[in-house]
C-alpha cells in the first residue's frame, strides 16, 4: 500500500510541477531560473558533503554521482538563463549619422 502511495504521490508532484511551470510568464522566467541555479549550487554543496564523508564505498560512489548530477544541472541552469537573458537584450540602434565615412556625407 506505501508503495502505491509514493508513486501516487510522485505522479501528482510532477503534474503539479508541470502545470505551474507552463503558467510562469517569460519576464519570470529568468528570477525564477536564478533562484533555482542558487537552489541547485546548495545541493551541490550537499552532495559534496556526501562524497567526502568516506562513510562507505556506496555512499562514496552515490555521493559521486550526486556531484556529477548536481553540477551538470548548476551549469545547465546557468547556460539557460544567459540564453534567456540574451534575448531579452536589445540590438544596437545605429546612429542617425551613420557609420563614419558612408554614403551620403559631405560634399
Amino acid at each position: 500500500m506505501t508503495d502505491f502511495i509514493e508513486i501516487y504521490v510522485f505522479v501528482l508532484a510532477g503534474f503539479v510541477g508541470f502545470q505551474i511551470i507552463t503558467r510562469v510568464p517569460s519576464l519570470l522566467h529568468t528570477p525564477l531560473m536564478s533562484a533555482t541555479n542558487a537552489m541547485s549550487a546548495i545541493s551541490l554543496v550537499g552532495s559534496l558533503v556526501a562524497a567526502g564523508a568516506d562513510r562507505s564505498t556506496v555512499s562514496t560512489i552515490l555521493g559521486l554521482v550526486a556531484v556529477a548530477a548536481a553540477t551538470i544541472n548548476v551549469v545547465g541552469g546557468f547556460l539557460i538563463t544567459d540564453r534567456m537573458l540574451k534575448m531579452f537584450r536589445h540590438a544596437e540602434k545605429p546612429s542617425a549619422a551613420g557609420p563614419a565615412g558612408a554614403k551620403g556625407g559631405a560634399r
